[in-house]
């Protein structure tokens, strides 16, 4: 991506802030994760969208006039000889192309003499620990010198505001990335399922972490940083935890096999799910619900297109997985009624409690309100049907070209009195990333079969 891009954003904030307004935004600290060991370091979403620099220890400003000030870690060849290069100061306008850039040690003085005279000062709320103390801590000595001519800002905005609105619509290069992310992780959806069968087939023990190895080679193969999350490999009744991780479970024949994983590239993320036979078949039981999940999906898919609401794929989806637990006999019509009733009571809920999408981009669930800010005044209540509190609804956001959303519906089958055994123990879940287009919806993520016959057909090859 180029600065020209970075500074066309940075641009588009300012507006926002007034003439007299000033972001303040740090990127993510350096955490650790034992006695002389830190995490991986992983920047913060908001400040590299605005400027594009990975390095801890930097934050960035930005005054309503449209300057842009970093602070960064000073060059100093000892300590990079240990933590590696350090772009420095000197260097920060020409490679970042900000107006002006600082040593850290800098910072507090520096931030005192931008905030005096400013009418608001913008930073993101409840993102950062010890933030808010922070811009306290610049804000005080101001107001201890109003008496002596000092302008305290009269107002705290939250930063992440405008700029959720600025990510939630993706623009060509932040479209091909996320296109490269879901092509990446296809692949290696493919390489664990055709690992799983292979392996079987040669009489091997089968490992939910030895798919999950698979995935992260597959993921770093092709250059991605790391996966956008904690890889979900869950083998047989494990599939029916949502927030399952990989361990060390055997993978059986005659199981089904859930991989919700996908990569991050350039700091954009992908995320899939697909569900499939440990040994490349499918038992008739494990078939018939596959095939009603991925109806439910489809019917997702050709509700998502501009002018819908968020909200619509959803529906969609509920509709045509109640019809199906009716049809099957995970739900009797005798107790919980016809098609209207289950959704009107949420009887579903015991196979599907989540919802079917969420929005997609820097953080695997990204930014972006999903109310539409238009129509936040169109407030109505309804009593939940399950917990029997009140529930104040919004007008869902509207669907625009440029955004990026899941499309993820599943079923989930614990065992339970009144539910047929042949179904227990059976979770799946199909999951695809769609871009919203003028035409409706492409799914950047299809690199990966997610039709039964096509899955069979790619793990007995």
């Amino acid at each position: 991506m180029t600065t020209a891009t970075y500074a066309a954003r940075r641009a588009r904030l300012a507006e926002h802030l007034g003439a007299q307004g000033l972001a303040l935004l740090p990127t993510a600290p350096e955490q650790q994760r034992n006695r002389d060991a830190d995490f991986p370091y992983r920047f913060d979403s908001y400040f590299h969208y605005l400027c594009g620099f990975s390095e801890p220890g930097a934050w960035l400003l930005i005054t309503g006039s449209g300057r842009s000030i970093l602070f960064c870690q000073p060059k100093d060849l000892e300590r990079e000889i240990w933590d590696g290069y350090r772009l420095g100061p000197d260097a920060a306008p020409a490679a970042l192309g900000v107006d002006e850039a600082y040593p850290l040690s800098e910072l507090d003085a520096r931030v005192s003499t931008l905030l005096d005279g400013c009418e608001a000062v913008w930073y993101p709320f409840a993102t950062h620990q010890g933030l808010e103390s922070r811009v306290q801590g610049w804000l005080q000595p101001l107001r201890d010198r109003v008496r002596y001519g000092a302008l305290c800002p009269g107002a705290q905005r939250d930063l992440c505001e405008p700029l959720d609105e600025m990510r939630l619509i993706k623009d060509a290069h932040e479209q091909n990335t996320m296109r490269r992310a879901g092509q990446i992780s296809a692949g290696a959806h493919i390489r664990a399922m055709q690992t799983s069968a292979r392996m079987l087939r040669a009489g091997q023990e089968v490992r939910e972490y030895h798919l999950e190895a698979e995935l992260l080679h597959e993921f770093r193969r092709h250059g991605a940083q790391a996966p956008a999350y904690t890889s979900i490999v869950a083998a047989g009744a494990n599939a029916c935890v949502l927030h399952y991780r990989a361990d060390t479970a055997l993978v059986r024949p005659g199981q089904l096999v859930l991989i919700d994983a996908g990569c991050e590239l350039d700091g954009y993320a992908s995320d899939i799910t697909r569900t499939f036979p440990a040994n490349g078949r499918f038992t008739g039981p494990q078939r018939t619900l596959y095939d009603l999940v991925l109806a439910s999906q489809e019917a997702a898919v050709a509700a998502t297109r501009p002018g819908a609401r968020f909200t619509d794929p959803h529906d969609a989806a509920v509709a045509v997985l109640a019809q199906g637990m009716l049809d099957v006999g995970l739900l009797d019509k005798n107790k919980v009624g016809g098609l209207h009733d289950v959704i009107e009571k949420r009887a579903y809920f015991q196979f599907y409690m989540h919802r079917t999408g969420h929005w997609l981009g820097r953080d695997v669930h990204d930014c972006g309100a999903y109310t539409e800010p238009s129509e936040i005044g169109d407030a109505s209540t309804r009593l939940d049907a399950l917990t029997g509190q009140t529930i104040v609804s919004r007008p869902a956001r509207i669907l625009r070209e440029g955004m990026v959303l899941t499309i993820e519906p599943g079923i989930y089958v614990r065992p339970a009195p009144g539910v047929p055994a042949h179904f227990h123990d059976i979770g799946i879940r199909i999951e695809d990333d769609a871009l919203v287009t003028a035409q409706g919806c492409e799914l950047m993520s299809r690199g990966v079969p997610v039709q039964a016959d096509a899955i069979e057909a790619l793990m007995k090859d």
